[in-house]
């Protein structure tokens, strides 16, 4: 039987108190003094509610040997709580547990303080979880990395052979990191030249969305030493949705010899609620056997991925219903979090708090569990038949829906879902 609380969570809310995710908003329903909108604040989701953890911290109900007086959850962001590491984020968590139980009356007997800490969801406005200094983006699944290859190479070779070595990976734009909810806007720039002609210049014609997820690091380390890969857990705080957009047609022709560029900075989409790896423990699986036997920095004791089942959904423009095109699973990551973490320090790149390292497209074995519309529609040589309405790339006004939740006999440990809409190219 799970956790019960007393704020009243149904049986297939992503929120119990098994989870227990962090994320940072503002109340929509009063303002200050001079009419601004309110201050940003740390929460944590239970059930269809947030608690302000400022409120909390305010109260002087964190009360631990390492959170008593701390100012963390007083910050406009979390970047100051992640950084404190996993004795800091397992003092909170169980301190939040307690207070918002059944059994205990701290909070629930406080009639003034339950209804100044606990908000509906509806009732406010989710930010950005934390200041994100640097975004990395990963190429971590074999099956995505092998459909890409065979599309554009061919089936004779399509991984290169340094991808089973290392976890290959770009340096991204942390500028165009936006919250769930915000419109993409169509992006424009170069395309591949048709004959003798000039590249292609205007809108892309080729818009993507890409399942991914990305872990918040936690403690970063110091300019010129590494992270031990049997360590590197400790420095990831936990994981959130990502939709890491993509222009297929600009990408193609400006990714040699550096990688992406305008193809991607135009956009990434994170959801608000960031699950932490204490919430995702009990779905912790086997990750797959790596053939060869990576070197001995990539070598971990724990070589683990966790089961988490990812949906993407798309509404056609004009249409009511969404419909869903792909279900895969965080499981089917050949590269782990925590190799990814270790290979990007292993130079002695210095990560910090809030930094975030998305793992490329997870893509399934099934063409039903494909994580783009490149692999789903075969670089669009087999169009979607979304309700009537056909779809080789994203167009003007679709929106696409991600979601993912742990399925567990008695409780469920969700992500909520990472939401966006595609406007049209600005002239």
């Amino acid at each position: 039987m799970g956790l019960r609380s007393f704020v009243e969570v149904s049986r297939d809310s992503h929120f119990p108190l098994e989870n227990l995710p962090y994320g940072v908003f503002r109340p929509t329903s009063t303002a200050g003094g001079d009419g601004s909108p309110p201050a940003p604040r740390p929460g944590v989701a239970i059930g269809d509610f947030v608690l302000d953890l400022s409120v909390i911290s305010a109260a002087g109900l964190f009360d631990g040997p390492i959170l008593k007086d701390s100012p963390c959850f007083l910050q406009p962001s979390l970047n100051m709580f992640v950084g404190m590491g996993r004795p800091a984020w397992k003092e909170a968590r169980l301190t939040l547990q307690r207070l918002l139980s059944a059994e205990d009356p701290t909070l629930s007997g406080n009639t003034s303080l339950r209804e100044k800490s606990l908000l509906k969801m509806s009732e406010v406005e989710m930010l950005l979880p934390t200041v994100i200094g640097d975004y990395t983006d990963f190429f971590s699944s074999m099956h995505h990395a092998k459909n890409c290859g065979t599309i554009f190479r061919g089936p004779e070779n399509p991984i290169p052979v340094n991808w089973f070595h290392l976890p290959i990976a770009y340096h991204g734009r942390a500028s165009s990191v936006v919250i769930s909810g915000t419109d993409i806007i169509r992006p424009r720039g170069q395309g591949y030249p048709t004959g003798k002609s000039p590249p292609y210049f205007g809108s892309t014609q080729k818009l993507d969305f890409e399942l991914e997820m990305a872990a918040i690091v936690g403690p970063g380390n110091e300019l010129g030493k590494s992270i031990n890969v049997d360590e590197a857990a400790d420095h990831i705080f936990g994981l959130v949705l990502m939709n890491d957009w993509s222009a297929r047609d600009i990408q193609a022709w400006e990714y040699v010899p550096l990688g992406p560029f305008l193809g991607k900075s135009f956009g990434t989409t994170i959801s608000p609620w960031i699950v932490t790896l204490d919430a995702l423990e009990p779905f912790a699986c086997d990750a797959p056997k790596q053939d060869p036997q990576p070197l001995p920095y990539l070598a971990e004791s724990k070589h683990i991925n966790y089961d988490i089942p990812l949906e993407v959904w798309i509404k056609p423009a004009g249409h009511e219903h969404p419909v869903i095109i792909t279900r895969s699973n965080f499981n089917n990551l050949y590269w782990t979090l925590t190799q990814q973490l270790a290979h990007h320090t292993i130079n002695g790149c210095n990560l910090r708090p809030g930094d975030l390292l998305g793992t490329g497209t997870i893509s399934g074995p099934e063409a039903e569990s494909f994580g783009c519309l490149l692999e789903l529609t075969w670089n669009g040589q087999k169009p979607l038949n979304l309700i009537g309405a056909a779809r080789k790339f994203l167009e003007d006004g679709d929106e696409v829906f991600f979601t993912a939740c742990c399925k567990g006999k008695d409780y469920n440990v969700g992500f909520g879902s990472c939401t966006g809409k595609v406007l049209p190219a600005i002239p």
